[in-house]
């Protein structure tokens, strides 16, 4: 059987679409599903193309025993058919990835927010330029988002 496959996505791929990719595969791990689901994250730009997650957010998510590995890369055309489900952290992002998606695209794109509250599904705003506070209001979102994520996936007839 085929896993599971979902891909984070952000801005620069430092901070928020990481915390998710790390938090969720804390999950993963810790459900032993890391056979049946693969998570992964990119952004949207290239401009941050091979480097770390944000020492403030790998800080941020050190106090909270989740460790934070990878390196940034822009999303590649590929990634549409890899993936079953594409979660964008806001707004442009997820407009950005409507407009490259190809026509036999097999993924789902939808908002990260969807998982938090699919009534008023919330964006999960950028960090970077902000204070450390940023991080940890991005940490809690993605937090709760990721328990809901792993819910609905585990509910699909596909595990």
């Amino acid at each position: 059987m085929d896993s599971f496959k979902v891909l984070f996505v952000c801005w620069g791929n430092i901070c928020r679409s990481p915390a998710a990719h790390c938090v969720f595969q804390k999950h993963i791990d810790a459900q032993g599903l890391s056979d049946r689901i693969h998570c992964d994250s990119a952004g949207t730009i290239s401009t941050h193309a091979g480097h770390a997650p944000d020492s403030r957010m790998s800080s941020a998510g050190a106090r909270r025993s989740i460790l934070f590995f990878g390196q940034s890369r822009k999303y590649r055309t590929s990634d549409f058919e890899t993936f079953d489900l594409i979660l964008a952290m806001d707004h442009q992002n997820q407009a950005d990835l409507e407009a490259a998606t190809p026509t036999d695209s097999r993924a789902q794109i939808m908002l990260f927010g969807h998982f938090i509250n699919p009534e008023n599904p919330p964006e999960v705003p950028d960090p970077y330029y902000g204070g450390h506070r940023g991080f940890d209001i991005v940490l809690d979102m993605v937090e709760a988002g990721c328990e809901k994520l792993l819910e609905h996936i585990q509910g699909l007839q596909t595990l």
